[in-house]
């Protein structure tokens, strides 16, 4: 049964109470109230006989799982009001399963400049709230931790007692997100009370800006996330290997490991994502079933173990260079079984060269280029270079480019279609889906979507933005207005670029679409993106 079916069961149960006031067979001289206190336990009468009437109109007589149920879907302030007017309520708070704790689920509002600069009086208040609620929960079948805090320092003298609260045999997810004080010592994590049997039953543990020396593994543990934590490589190797259903691993900025060792016992393990983690020297995989990987440019190229079974990767954005021409060199290789291929580049030296081996199994291909400053990217790159690396993926069925840049310094397209460059051969008979953000009047960009449009006989999709517009690509932009502006380029540079890529597809690319082919031009929005 859902909330609202038991809330009209509820009100159609009071009304029942309400007209039924008067006992089938009255006795006289005795009250309902009076009845009601002597057979109830000696140890309830106390509180029944001060609200027999809160009691007898709150509600229908439902069994304690119920209430239970109606109390944990509850939002955690409104949950924590109702403990105090209802008796059914209050023993549902003290066991409720699910404690979540932020900013957001307290009312503690911070302004920008307190995430950025901290406050002791708001980090003061999010403490004793959480401290309040801590003390009268009975530690009784928590399913879910969480506490998350994005200022900028917080209170950690109560954190043990909060956990020792919550860390029992049945909890299944603890979540510690917590602001890193610069210059501070850094909180040490009680291992203690995971590693002693109480942390059994864990299957998700997410830290974030704690020391964690874990000594032992966790039986249940498949999803592990740190991010800033003082660990060793030795200690995080002690973890892995005696967590032995662990399926995910995801780590970030955890600047004490120099080498990541995944074993051989975690048959189970298939997703791992490593990113700014700076220290770090070499990754030995050597996990049977790892087939998903996410990894920032500075770390894909490291050593990485057995990877013949990797499927999917996402080399992610970061500061670093040729990305895309490392892929192509290096990847076919290493991941030669790869489905799906996600690049990003803060800008490209070399052009795409000619790949030596092919990925026979890639079906989806997705390049982003982006520039880590103000500036265009590589105004030296050819973008038809790119068809190479579509040349090497036989099987390839979408492929999705885009372009993040605050000027276009590319030659432009002019002339007549004649002067476009061909390449020869290239064909690229499985693609279907084709999209391009941040599309720009780019000489080079425009022959690579005619080639695109000459050798892919099966393309049914082809999607041209010239605006590189993230947040709302799936959106009408002028839909979007009625809850937010859409996102202009940056300065009027790039919107005049906008207005010209348009007119270069209508006049190079829009004749050449077969009937076959869906094209889709995202134009500008006329509110935002105006060249007046």
């Amino acid at each position: 049964m859902g909330l609202a079916e038991l809330i009209i069961a509820m009100k159609k149960r009071r009304q029942k109470i309400q007209a039924d006031s008067k006992p089938a067979n009255p006795i006289p001289g005795i009250s309902i109230a009076s009845v009601a206190k002597r057979t109830r336990p000696s140890c309830e009468q106390d509180d029944y006989s001060q609200d027999t009437k809160i009691m007898r109109y709150s509600g229908p007589d439902l069994p304690e799982d119920i209430w239970c149920h109606i109390h944990a879907l509850l939002p955690l302030p409104d949950a924590a009001r109702a403990g105090c007017v209802s008796h059914e309520f209050l023993r549902s708070w003290r066991c409720r399963p699910n404690l979540t704790f932020s900013q957001e689920t307290l009312g503690v509002k911070l302004t920008l400049s307190e995430k950025i600069h901290g406050t002791d009086t708001q980090a003061w208040k999010f403490t004793e709230i959480v401290d309040q609620i801590m003390k009268k929960h009975a530690g009784i079948g928590v399913k879910t931790f969480e506490l998350e805090y994005c200022g900028s320092r917080i209170y950690t003298r109560h954190l043990k007692s909060w956990l020792q609260i919550a860390v029992n045999p049945g909890l299944e997810e603890l979540i510690l997100l917590l602001p890193v004080v610069r210059n501070a010592k850094c909180y040490n994590f009680p291992c203690s009370l995971l590693f002693n049997g109480s942390g059994k039953s864990i299957s998700y543990l997410n830290l974030k800006g704690r020391a964690f020396h874990p000594m032992a593994g966790l039986g249940c543990l498949r999803k592990l996330h740190l991010s800033q934590v003082d660990i060793t490589g030795d200690e995080l190797e002690c973890l892995l290997s005696n967590s032995f259903v662990l399926e995910e691993l995801d780590l970030r900025k955890c600047n004490k490991i120099t080498c990541l060792k995944i074993p051989f016992v975690l048959n189970q393990f298939t997703d791992l994502t490593v990113s700014e983690c700076k220290t770090l020297e070499v990754i030995e995989n050597k996990a049977p079933s790892l087939c998903t990987v996410c990894i920032d440019g500075a770390l894909a190229r490291l050593p990485f173990g057995d990877s013949l079974q990797v499927k999917n990767l996402e080399i992610s954005w970061s500061f670093e260079r040729n990305t895309v021409h490392y892929a192509c060199t290096g990847l076919p290789w290493v991941m030669p079984n790869l489905e799906t291929l996600g690049v990003s580049s803060a800008g490209e030296v070399f052009n795409t060269p000619v790949v030596p081996l092919k990925f026979v199994h890639l079906k989806l291909l997705e390049i982003c280029f982006c520039i880590a400053e103000v500036g265009a990217f590589s105004p030296t790159y050819d973008y038809l270079s790119l068809a190479f690396l579509l040349d090497a993926c036989p099987v390839l069925e979408t492929f999705n480019l885009s372009v993040c840049q605050t000027s276009m310094k590319h030659d432009p397209v002019s002339g007549d279609g004649s002067l476009l460059r061909k390449l020869p051969g290239g064909r690229h008979a499985s693609i279907k889906n084709v999209k391009i953000d941040g599309f720009c009047s780019a000489k080079s960009m425009i022959e690579l979507t005619c080639h695109i449009l000459d050798n892919a006989t099966s393309l049914e999709n082809l999607k041209l933005d010239p605006i590189y517009d993230a947040d709302y690509e799936h959106v009408d932009r002028l839909a979007v207005h009625e809850i937010d502006d859409c996102s202009p380029p940056t300065g009027k540079r790039m919107i005049r670029e906008a207005h010209k890529a348009v007119l270069a597809i209508e006049k190079y690319i829009v004749g050449k679409v077969p009937s076959t082919v869906k094209l889709n031009i995202r134009k500008p929005c006329s509110q935002c993106h105006s060249l007046k």
